[in-house]
C-alpha cells in the first residue's frame, strides 16, 4: 500500500480530463484562482481598514439641536 507511482497519477489525470474536459477544468481553475485572490485581498483590506477607521461613536441621550429631529416617546399597552 505504498505511495502511488507517476503512472498511477498520469492515469488518474487522464480519467479526470476525459470526464470533465479541458474547458471545464480551465474554468474551474480560473474560478478557484479568482476566489483565492479575492480572499487574500479581503484579508489584506480588512486588516488595514480596521486599523485606520476610527471607532464608532456612542449615542448619548442629550437633546439634539437639529430642527428636523423629532423626539418620540413610546407607550406600552396596559
Amino acid at each position: 500500500m505504498g505511495s502511488f507511482s507517476i503512472w498511477h497519477w498520469l492515469i488518474v489525470l487522464l480519467i479526470v480530463v476525459l470526464v470533465f474536459g479541458t474547458k471545464k477544468l480551465k474554468n474551474i481553475g480560473s474560478d478557484l484562482g479568482g476566489a483565492v485572490k479575492g480572499f487574500k485581498d479581503g484579508v489584506r483590506d480588512g486588516g488595514a481598514s480596521s486599523d485606520a477607521a476610527p471607532p464608532p461613536q456612542q449615542v448619548t441621550s442629550s437633546k439634539s439641536t437639529d430642527a428636523n429631529t423629532v423626539d418620540v416617546e413610546t407607550k406600552t399597552k396596559s
